[in-house]
């Protein structure tokens, strides 16, 4: 198999390694830490006496300097933290005492506390009585069983005499189901950590992925076509309408893949149709290189062809820019005859239609007149070849003559995919039964506008998976086609919205 290379063997292992290693990333911050935790942080340990160390002396006035016991004194700022994923109820401290952890500060006597905790949470102050077990005596402070909530946390700031700053400071107790141990010390002066261990070991390994892949990217030989090319030689005919989508995607499928050769050849949905059945009724080999566009479905009476929904098409009614829009099927039906009799100027009404192969035609007689159009009755869009004739009505043989036609002759009116329409100077678009034609409303589901139509592409029953047909039809409905689709303003069907237009018709 062409793509089991090394390089893409190498570049599947990598890729594999760094989603397994993410979801372990995702498990262990998830899992790990997620039992009831209480952390703590000695957050400052600073003398305030003059002989705790030598060389540390401090400068004192007042209090400090006049109190019994503050030579060696010391200041300890302790925060107590939840940081486990599961609130902590009081019942869930096991300790046997009343009181629900144990603060030890060895070598040092405990002289006073002060608790402080964040806004918002005055209701921990509540549980700092001598009645729950708050107290200390000697090295040993006594710390009350605090319910605490996920993130939250209070400060004691302990006075202390005796021992020097370092001195080992322990909490000890125990929770039920969790454990309580301490954190990294953050002091006012340090800087905490990004990330945990975990996360940079992840970041690094997933960094290093990424890495290998943009260099077996870089190195990767261009010339080589990529996954999904097939040789051989292809026809595309059919819509004229969505023939230039169909040229750039046969432009770009060759420059990627140059072994294959694909012609666009477009004259109309239904002579495209009736092409490709003739072609594969003369076939001796199953299906011919020949895919057929059509702006919606195929005629009856042709089972051999098989259909491809590729995109949803919108179109438009193109006006001169002269003349007003009121009332359509009047229009069609050869009623209105001079644009005065909407209120527009003193003008003959000019009638600029498709031929009888075009798709958008079809679709325009079948969604928005829901009939036939009048005959034809004009060679040169311009003259009645037909003195009998209700008006002017001509027809051409391409999107790009209808759209020139209309935005040269004053009164006329003709249609188009909307897309091209939009290019186009010298063109008004009306809105039809109250919804302009877009397809950013249409693919937003906000809007009802009738003028639209799948866009389907047929083969002569199943072409082979090898073969240049099928690859290109993956390309455009499923591939990188999709995108080229976008650009020229039609909705794949292979989107969500575009599914459930396409699948519904």
């Amino acid at each position: 198999m062409e793509w089991l290379s090394a390089e893409n063997v190498v570049a599947m292992v990598t890729a594999v390694l760094g989603i397994v290693a993410s979801a372990v990333m995702v498990w262990y911050e998830r899992r790990v830490p997620g039992r009831k935790r209480i952390g703590y942080r000695v957050q400052m340990d600073n003398p305030i006496g003059d002989n705790v160390r030598p060389g540390r002396a401090n400068v004192r006035l007042g209090w400090f300097d006049e109190a019994s016991g503050m030579a060696d004194a010391t200041l300890v700022l302790l925060r107590i933290e939840n940081d486990g994923s599961h609130s902590i109820a009081d019942s869930d401290y096991t300790a046997r005492e009343l009181h629900g952890l144990t603060a030890v500060f060895a070598d040092r006597t405990v002289r006073g506390v002060s608790v402080t905790q964040p806004s918002g949470s005055d209701h921990l102050l509540d549980h700092f009585t001598p009645v729950a077990g708050f107290g200390y005596e000697g090295d040993t402070l006594r710390i009350p069983r605090v319910p605490l909530n996920r993130g939250d946390h209070f400060k004691l700031l302990v006075l202390l005499s005796g021992g020097e700053v370092g001195s080992p400071i322990r909490i000890t107790g125990g929770i039920l189901g969790g454990e309580v141990r301490p954190n990294r010390s953050t002091t006012p002066d340090d800087k905490p950590p990004v990330f945990s261990k975990a996360s940079q070991m992840i970041t690094g390994l997933l960094t290093v992925c990424v890495l290998i892949l943009t260099v077996l990217m870089v190195a990767r030989d261009d010339t080589r076509p990529p996954m999904g090319c097939e040789k051989g030689t292809l026809t595309v005919t059919g819509s004229t309408a969505f023939q230039p989508v169909m040229r750039e995607a046969a432009k770009k499928y060759q420059r990627d893949c140059p072994d294959s050769t694909i012609t666009v050849d477009a004259h109309g949905s239904t002579a495209g149709v009736r092409e490709l059945e003739a072609r594969g009724e003369e076939s001796k080999k199953g299906s011919p290189p020949v895919i057929a566009l059509s702006d919606g479905p195929k005629p009856e009476g042709l089972p051999a062809l098989r259909e491809n929904r590729v995109a949803v098409s919108v179109f438009a009614l193109v006006l001169n820019k002269d003349v007003p829009l009121t009332e359509v099927r009047r229009l069609y039906e050869g009623r209105i005859t001079n644009w005065k009799q909407l209120g527009g100027p003193d003008r003959p009404v000019l009638l600029v239609s498709r031929d009888a192969n075009s798709g958008t035609r079809q679709v325009f007689q079948r969604r928005v007149l829901g009939r036939g159009e009048i005959a034809n009755s004009s060679l040169d869009c311009l003259h009645k070849d037909d003195a009998t004739a209700p008006v002017v009505r001509c027809e051409l043989d391409s999107t790009e003559q209808v759209l020139n036609a209309v935005a040269t002759l004053p009164g006329a009116i003709g249609y188009s995919e909307l897309n091209l329409a939009e290019g186009h100077s010298g063109l008004r678009l009306p809105a039809l039964d109250g919804h302009r034609p877009s397809v950013e409303e249409l693919e937003h589901g906000g809007s009802d506008y009738p003028y639209r139509e799948i866009e389907y592409a047929y083969t002569y029953g199943q072409p082979p998976a090898d073969s240049l047909a099928s690859s290109f039809l993956t390309y455009i409905s499923r591939g990188s086609g999709q995108d080229i689709i976008r650009t020229h303003g039609h909705l794949p069907c292979g989107t969500p919205v575009g599914l459930r237009i396409c699948g519904g018709r």
